[in-house]
């Protein structure tokens, strides 16, 4: 497990103001310490996606394709520019990147998305 921070947080000071920041920007509550969540994997448009904080966002989507009576399997990564700032708990859950609006960098992605999580990993409790 991995103790909470944020990108571009030079201290825990900083990182605490960040994170109730990007809450605010998000139009959602900040998660109280020892409920903060590290990652979440999520399915969109059939492929199974990760946001980590920290990370840029990656995802999976496996197809299979019948040819010539053999069940062909092929699995595509997926990749976005896209880096995971913080995500916040809830029903659906919230993520917020350094996409556009917070900085210049182009995203496929809205900046916050929501997605329903299939799996949640929180950071360390302090």
């Amino acid at each position: 497990m991995v103790a909470f921070f944020l990108p571009r947080a030079s201290d825990d000071e900083q990182a605490e103001r960040l994170y109730d920041a990007l809450a605010e920007f998000a139009g959602c509550e900040p998660a109280p310490p020892g409920q903060r969540v590290r990652s979440i994997v999520f399915t969109q448009d059939g492929a199974r996606w990760t946001a980590a904080v920290g990370e840029a966002l990656a995802g999976v989507r496996t197809t299979q394709q019948l040819r010539r009576g053999e069940l062909i399997e092929r699995t595509e990564h997926l990749s976005s520019p896209s880096r995971v700032l913080a995500v916040y708990p809830g029903s659906p859950y919230v993520v917020v990147t350094d996409a556009q609006p917070i900085t210049g960098t182009p995203s496929e992605w809205a900046n916050p998305f929501t997605a329903q999580p299939d799996e949640v990993t929180l950071f360390d409790k302090v």
